[in-house]
């Protein structure tokens, strides 16, 4: 049984491992845009998985004037995504830097498709969520802005044993959405 939840941990690490890496080029010089893809977010303040978000984009921050980019739109009447992604990063983890805010999108194709205009003078572009997420939004961007898609360079967005207990669940759930868009 012991085994069985070793072999289980690890399979879910390696496969989140894999997807962060995948679709990404080598990326060299230029600006950096780092775009940080929110969850849905209900209440007044960032949930865990926005926060986590937020933490793992800033963690992939290179250097100064770098752009941070928080997508999301309202997941009710509140405020957006983005917002509440903002206001964690700059209020609670002292975020000084640039900071642009897309608040419109409700899937991730819309991240996308509304972040573009904000990346074009982009040299290196990171997309920052959980690792099957990012991957299928890096896919939606090859897919809209192959030109774009060539800047894309890897995120800070896997660290091994990060999430460790949940990212056999995460790969569950990543196998069935990047299914669907295989299928596309």
């Amino acid at each position: 049984m012991v085994v069985a939840g070793v072999v289980v941990l690890a399979w879910g690490e390696w496969l989140n491992r894999r997807w962060s890496r995948a679709l990404v080029e080598r990326g060299e010089g230029g600006s950096e845009a780092v775009v940080v893809l929110g969850y849905r977010n209900p209440r007044p303040t960032a949930n865990v998985v926005n926060r986590w978000r937020v933490r793992a984009g800033l963690r992939s921050v290179s250097g100064e004037g770098t752009r941070v980019i928080f997508s999301g739109g309202a997941a009710g009447g509140g405020a957006t995504e983005a917002r509440l992604m903002a206001d964690h990063a700059k209020s609670v983890l002292g975020f000084t830097g640039e900071v642009l805010l897309e608040e419109e999108s409700r899937t991730t194709w819309e991240n996308i498709a509304n972040v573009i205009p904000l990346l074009e003078d982009a040299g290196r572009i990171k997309i920052v969520s959980q690792p099957a997420h990012a991957l299928k939004a890096r896919a939606y961007l090859r897919r809209q802005r192959p030109d774009l898609a060539a800047r894309l360079v890897r995120a800070d967005d896997h660290r091994p044993g990060e999430w460790l207990l949940v990212k056999p669940l995460l790969a569950l759930c990543g196998l069935w959405t990047l299914r669907r868009i295989s299928e596309r």
